[in-house]
């Protein structure tokens, strides 16, 4: 089993008197440096060309381009794209760090998959918080957190564990608990989650029971509410406590139609398809194959994306949610 850090097992902050430069001002940017400000930590932005500079000074950073930032600074946080990340370190990161400086990364995509390769004379670790940026800032002003995973790959000056956890602390992770994971184990449970359950298979599951519904006949807007709105439900009940909790809160006939007619939906051969895609995850075929399709202007991903927001249950839910003015509160901007 995994051991949980909370705050006490801190003992100092190891990024004090540190200056510490994040890579970009997204969901995870926002959150992580405003986290660390409120902390007292000293955080400035590394923007680039034409991207979040504005919001960043609104909010009170110190902005520079991002060569700047990481001559500045003794810890590089990089939250940018993933699939930029390889060509800004190469161009922009590389030449500028000195030895002894820190670089970290929420994701471990980059180092895992050797897209970057980092100096020997640096720290290298990451902390990931398990949720989105608007969720990390949100619990950390409410005095709660969200739970982290935090990993250290290489440790150049004997510090890079201490400062992976200070990290993980200051951005709220200690209030509720964080775990030690590694870079490979981070990235490879990470991609298979968000394609073979979080993403890819649940919007599949959803469109296929849609197309199955209004394909015998069914009113789209009733297919809609059966398969796509009533899901937040039983994820929340989920997310609350456990399967063995949301089947405790349901009819007694839904919970019976759980037992008998999912495994004919997931069956061994989805297993099997899932096993495939964990392979293409290991061996590294998934992560140059999102790489070639970056070089190529995201051909294939433009392309897919335009396939999905045409699908018909995208009109229909668009259409159903101006019914429901509580959903719209609840939106997220997803810009920021």
């Amino acid at each position: 089993m995994a051991t949980v850090y909370y705050e006490q097992d801190v003992k100092t902050n190891a990024l004090e008197g540190k200056k510490i430069a994040v890579l970009g001002y997204g969901s995870q940017g926002g959150a992580h440096s405003k986290n660390l400000r409120d902390n007292g930590n000293d955080v400035i932005i590394g923007i680039r060309p034409g991207s979040s500079a504005d919001r960043a000074k609104e909010d009170g950073f110190e902005v520079l381009d991002v060569p700047e930032a990481v001559k500045a600074a003794d810890i590089i946080m990089v939250l940018l794209p993933d699939e930029i990340q390889g060509d800004i370190y190469k161009d922009q990161i590389e030449p500028n760090l000195e030895a002894g400086n820190a670089l970290a990364f929420a994701h471990g995509f980059n180092i895992h998959f050797e897209i970057i390769e980092p100096k020997e004379d640096v720290d290298v670790f990451m902390v990931a918080p398990k949720g989105p940026g608007h969720l990390v800032r949100r619990e950390f002003e409410n005095g709660s957190g969200v739970p982290a995973l935090f990993a250290v790959y290489q440790d150049a000056t004997g510090n890079a564990r201490d400062i992976a956890m200070s990290w993980a602390n200051q951005v709220g992770g200690g209030r509720v608990g964080f775990l030690e994971t590694d870079f490979k184990e981070e990235t490879e449970t990470d991609l298979f989650g968000e394609q073979a359950v979080l993403c890819g298979g649940t919007t599949h599951l959803v469109q296929a029971g849609f197309e199955t519904l209004v394909d015998a006949g069914y009113q789209p807007e009733i297919a809609y509410f059966e398969v796509l709105h009533e899901l937040k439900l039983i994820v929340d009940l989920m997310y609350e406590g456990g399967m063995d909790h949301m089947r405790k809160s349901i009819s007694n006939t839904a919970e019976y139609g759980d037992y008998v007619s999912g495994p004919r939906v997931v069956t061994e051969d989805t297993k099997t398809n899932m096993k495939a895609i964990l392979d293409d995850i290991q061996s590294g075929k998934f992560a140059k194959d999102f790489r070639a399709d970056y070089e190529n202007g995201f051909e294939n991903f433009e392309s897919m994306r335009k396939e999905q927001r045409g699908h018909q249950i995208e009109e229909v839910g668009e259409t159903l949610r101006e019914m429901m003015p509580f959903v719209k509160e609840n939106a997220v901007d997803t810009d920021n």
